[in-house]
């Protein structure tokens, strides 16, 4: 586990998209194809109702989460922490800061997506996420099988 000094979250927009790339490639193993493409990213990120936040610790990037709010409910599009920084509290702090902002938005629901057999299931069931369905052959890995995508929410507040 490692010793944090100090963890802090900042927004973050279009221009910080080269930190999320090297965020992504970090923090997704490359067989399941879960990183985005910069012209992806940059997409999303000019959309309305998009938040970027993302976790410095020592002030050197460590994890992010975006998430893209509409009326009373968000999706968070993504969330990713470096293995170096992951079981120290920094998923911890993205989601309480994900959390934090849909309640300022007036956001009622937040929902989210992941595939079936990520580690991060876990993570996302101790922070209140429980199973509304599932999307039989969703994602595809880069040596073609296909895996159920499970959908969690959670009330926020």
């Amino acid at each position: 586990m490692m010793a944090t000094r100090s963890l802090t979250l900042r927004t973050g927009d279009a221009r910080d998209v080269g930190v999320m790339d090297a965020l992504m490639a970090a923090a997704f193993e490359a067989r399941w194809g879960e990183a985005w493409t910069r012209s992806q990213a940059m997409g999303v990120l000019a959309m309305p109702g998009i938040h970027l936040v993302f976790a410095l610790v020592d002030d050197i990037p460590a994890g992010f989460a975006l998430t893209r709010a509409v009326l009373d409910e968000a999706e968070l599009l993504l969330l990713a922490v470096t293995p170096a920084h992951r079981r120290a509290g920094v998923g911890t702090a993205l989601m309480q800061g994900v959390l934090t902002d849909c309640a300022a938005l007036g956001v009622t629901h937040l929902h989210l997506e992941v595939r079936e057999n990520n580690p991060a299931i876990a993570f996302y069931q101790r922070h209140g996420f429980t199973r509304q369905g599932i999307r039989r052959g969703y994602y595809r890995g880069h040596d073609g099988v296909a895996y159920d995508a499970h959908t969690y929410a959670r009330v926020v507040g």
